[in-house]
């Protein structure tokens, strides 16, 4: 059920282990499949070197597993998954890692502000959900006010979260996010004060273009 998508997720999951964006079993991916609103997601605490296509569950809006060819559990923030889907209709697809530079920000409980260009794949700035404890519906209602002015936000003290119309696009915005975090990073040390952000006039011209 649902072959193309979770070949999907399983190679932008590889991808992000390999971009340094994961490590190990951490992080996860989603996608939604419009037809069936069904959601391929992948499973809680798997090793990459020992998934495959089948690790890949398939559950529907409100958590109920459809298809488990491997008995594995889906992953432990299947909640905060879920509470993208419900709250954007647009949403079809969701990345969460552990992206060093993002997470970084996150700690310090510091939006990304938008100080390139490249911030308007994220809608602008990259806002902070406030704490909740990994894998609770605290955690999962976090997310909805962020997700509101932004496809990207910081979990405080935890990681980042992108969304997107499918999984290769929501993998591009988490790229997106770690590179400006780096870039604002190393002009916040180089600098040793705040960059000045672009204003919402410069990125309107570059929108109306």
């Amino acid at each position: 059920m649902l072959e193309n998508l979770k070949e999907r997720i399983l190679k932008i999951a590889d991808r992000a282990e390999r971009d340094g964006l994961i490590r190990h079993g951490s992080g996860n991916f989603s996608m939604k499949d419009e037809k069936t609103g069904y959601i391929c997601i992948t499973p809680t605490g798997q090793d990459r070197n020992n998934s495959d296509i089948d690790s890949i569950l398939v559950i529907d809006i409100d958590g109920n597993i459809i298809e488990n060819k491997k008995g594995l559990k889906p992953t432990s923030e299947t909640l905060m998954h879920l509470s993208a889907y419900r709250n954007r209709e647009d949403i079809k697809s969701v990345c969460h890692t552990h992206a060093v530079y993002a997470t970084i920000f996150a700690v310090q409980n510091k939006e990304i502000a938008p100080v390139v260009f490249e911030n308007l794949m994220l809608g602008g700035r990259v806002p902070v959900a406030k704490y909740g404890t990994p894998g609770t519906t605290e955690l999962a209602n976090s997310i909805i006010e962020p997700l509101k002015v932004s496809d990207a936000c910081l979990l405080e003290k935890h990681g980042v979260l992108t969304v997107g119309n499918s999984i290769e696009e929501a993998y591009i915005k988490m790229q997106y996010v770690e590179d400006i975090a780096k870039i604002y990073l190393y002009s916040l040390l180089l600098g040793q004060k705040e960059p000045e952000i672009i204003p919402q006039r410069e990125f309107d011209k570059v929108l109306n273009r």
